[in-house]
């Protein structure tokens, strides 16, 4: 780990966070100074509880036990390419992203970035490379301290609340002028490629623009944006949400990835001929995500919230009908020459783990290859005239996922059984709160 030592010297580093993002996408792990940080490395000292892994976004563990009883730790390893400064301290401080690992040296088969790594393997292993281009959208909204009240939108810098919805209006962007200022040179000291920022058809929602490149990093700089938006927000006193749908009248927001597969030594797309034509490969691509992302979609949707944003004729997908620039349906082709074809998946949503939403639509990718599948006729006009296909809630969602076998090879048996525990475990948890609907429709009328 000498290139980490030698970095932190050269930016004279004082502390170190040291991440490691579970199953919901959550940063957990450990503040050191930097001295005990590279002392950790080593002697091997820097450790997790195991059961971090099965923590719920509630904060609880699942009475189900899909660890280890003994709750052993697990070690951690930086990735040296993901080290830099956290920009909004004072003090020079380090954020570095780690895999995990038992003390036998096997990797922890929970983690999302190991499954995301292990469907990265599996392209290796045929000489593919896939390409993704996340776009994600949220919020900003005004702080909200009590959860009963719904959250409003925030005030600009004219002094008023964003009226109406203003899809791709440059002045309404600009009314946040200078939380996006704060936001952009984050973004640049942390190395987070942004392309483009617009307006959503939301009030205040906003959508950003990651540029394409490698799976595994594009899923590291989600992870990091996500964190510096929430941080540069509250620092404006205003809050950024990725909620799935965290305003009742409006729309939800998405996490849509780009996708694309190259020759591994060549770079060459392999999702187009020659003469720039749909290749055999970019159909059977397109007909695995048709075949399994309904099986995949606890984490792609993986929260109760979630599929309250997928409803018909609501800048969301129901089905998993694909088209060329159509924005109903669940997998659309964007207008491009044949070296950049890909196709779009618009079914995950901004609360979807990035490693875990990534690993999921390219591994559905991947079977559909391996198994050579076809896709249906693509589609022109509206897919919300025909059928909901997938599914409408998370206990649905989970049942489909336990019960595809080629969906538990790829991405492992024991993930796949943490991620049914831990997300029943959050919906036994949200069944037992009582809405502010319920009180309002059923308590005198029923």
């Amino acid at each position: 780990m000498k290139p980490i030592e030698e970095w932190l010297q050269k930016n004279r580093i004082t502390e170190v966070e040291c991440l490691v993002p579970d199953v919901s996408g959550i940063a957990r792990g450990k503040i050191l100074p930097a001295d005990k940080f590279l002392a950790g490395l080593k002697d091997d000292s820097l450790r997790l509880p195991e059961p971090v892994f099965v923590q719920t976004v509630t904060g609880d563990y699942p009475v189900e036990h899909v660890t280890n009883p003994a709750n052993v730790d697990v070690f951690l390893r930086p990735d040296p390419a993901t080290i830099r400064i956290v920009p909004w301290y004072p003090e020079p401080t380090a954020q570095v992203i780690n895999d995990c690992y038992y003390a036998d040296g096997t990797p922890v088969e929970m983690a999302p970035r190991h499954v995301l790594k292990r469907i990265l393997d599996l392209y290796e292993q045929h000489g593919w490379r896939p390409i993704v281009a996340p776009e994600l959208e949220f919020y900003l909204v005004n702080s909200n301290t009590d959860p009963d009240i719904p959250l409003q939108a925030p005030v600009g810098r004219s002094g008023r609340p964003e009226s109406g919805r203003q899809a791709y209006g440059i002045d309404a962007v600009n009314e946040f002028d200078p939380l996006f200022e704060d936001l952009y040179a984050y973004c640049e000291k942390q190395r987070i490629d942004i392309d483009t920022l617009s307006h959503e058809a939301g009030t205040a929602q906003m959508e950003m623009n990651l540029l394409h490149g490698e799976s595994l990093s594009l899923a590291d700089q989600v992870f990091l944006f996500k964190r510096a938006a929430r941080e540069t927000a509250i620092r404006h006193k205003l809050y950024v949400t990725f909620m799935a749908k965290p305003m009742q009248n409006e729309p939800g927001s998405a996490m849509h990835l780009h996708q694309s597969v190259v020759d591994a030594r060549t770079g060459k797309n392999l999702f187009s001929t020659r003469r720039g034509t749909d290749s055999r490969l970019f159909h059977s691509f397109v007909a695995g995500q048709q075949k399994y992302l309904p099986s995949a979609m606890a984490l792609l949707a993986p929260n109760v919230n979630s599929y309250r944003r997928l409803r018909r004729h609501s800048d969301a997908p129901i089905n998993l009908h694909w088209g060329l620039d159509n924005r109903t349906v669940g997998l659309r082709v964007p207008v491009s020459n044949g070296a950049n074809r890909r196709i779009e998946n618009r079914v995950a949503g901004a609360d979807a783990n990035p490693y875990l939403a990534i690993a999921a639509s390219l591994a559905c990718g991947y079977l559909g290859m391996r198994e050579g599948l076809k896709p249906t006729r693509p589609i022109t006009g509206s897919a919300y005239r025909l059928a909901f296909t997938l599914p409408r809630q998370l206990t649905d969602a989970l049942d489909l996922l336990k019960d595809c076998a080629p969906l538990r090879e790829v991405l492992g048996d024991k993930f796949v059984e943490t991620v049914v525990v831990v997300k029943l475990a959050e919906f036994e948890a949200y069944q037992a709160v009582i809405s502010s609907w319920e009180r309002e429709h059923l308590l005198l009328n029923v």
